[in-house]
């Protein structure tokens, strides 16, 4: 086969950058340290002052019957009659107070509760997976979406929550692993901001002191 000299050229270069390699330049930036500074204040305020500002709505638990009551209040204010949470944990722990507004119908209801895997406090971020028992359509589907998340669950960057569920994992991490900022938006149809087009329009976080044990 002919080779033109120009591709010969190209080839030649190609062998020799092979035969011997190239250190990495910069390798402070390889991923080996945050360009971030570590957080100054508690993670919990930092994390309820991102969320706030992303349009999310912030709810601080001193412990699980305080999560019950605040729950509770809101369901009524808001006069839901349908709220949709397939985990067993939290269907169990709740209920007393939710279970008159439980129901199976993810397509109709008004609104539906999960767990998270971590919150991001430096972007005000849920992290969810399909390790979940929720899996990976409750948080999405629903017209509102209420998380219920722990103290212990709090990290300060993203690369800080995919060590959290490394080490919860190891080796066999969720299939999907999905970082919700703030409610569903998008700013594509002539550049307006528009909440709620391909996901819910409003998100809850209730965050309990402590842990889910």
């Amino acid at each position: 086969m002919n080779v033109s000299p120009s591709k010969e050229n190209i080839l030649k270069k190609i062998r020799k950058a092979l035969s011997s390699s190239t250190p990495i330049p910069f390798l402070q930036s390889e991923g080996n340290s945050s360009v971030f500074q570590p957080s100054r204040q508690e993670l919990e305020v930092q994390f309820a002052e991102e969320f706030t500002n992303l349009k999310g709505k912030f709810v601080y638990c001193m412990n699980k019957e305080e999560l019950a009551h605040q729950l509770s209040q809101l369901a009524t204010s808001n006069q839901w009659e349908k709220l949709f949470c397939n985990e067993t944990a939290l269907r169990n722990n709740f209920s007393g107070t939710l279970g008159q507004w439980y129901t199976d119908d993810l397509k109709n209801c008004d609104a539906s509760i999960t767990s998270c895997e971590c919150l991001v406090a430096r972007t005000g971020t849920i992290v969810m997976s399909a390790g979940q028992e929720s899996g990976r359509t409750v948080s999405v589907y629903a017209p509102i979406h209420i998380c219920i998340a722990y103290t212990k669950q709090l990290v300060y960057d993203v690369k800080d929550g995919l060590l959290f569920m490394k080490d919860k994992y190891g080796n066999n991490l969720p299939s999907l692993i999905t970082f919700a900022t703030g409610p569903s938006r998008t700013a594509d149809i002539e550049k307006t901001l528009v909440v709620g087009v391909h996901g819910p329009k409003e998100v809850y976080c209730f965050l309990v002191e402590g842990g889910n044990d």
